[in-house]
């Protein structure tokens, strides 16, 4: 789960498994796989970003489970 900003400021968690594709027009529009569409106020590299150390930190979790 990711925190976002939608453009009138108030923040939300997404599910970022559900994130399908990204665009900058120039907000970024995150479409979701069941065709939901959010504008939110990061851009779309900060959000990369957050995903990868979100999914980065559930695998290390999960790996320390195994040990």
């Amino acid at each position: 789960m990711i925190t976002l900003t939608n453009l009138n400021g108030n923040s939300f968690v997404l599910n970022s498994n559900l994130i399908e594709t990204m665009e900058s027009i120039p907000e970024t529009k995150i479409t979701l796989t069941n065709g939901k569409y959010f504008l939110v106020s990061e851009i779309k590299e900060d959000i990369i970003r957050e995903v990868i150390a979100y999914n980065r930190q559930i695998f290390q979790n999960s790996l320390k489970l195994m040990e």
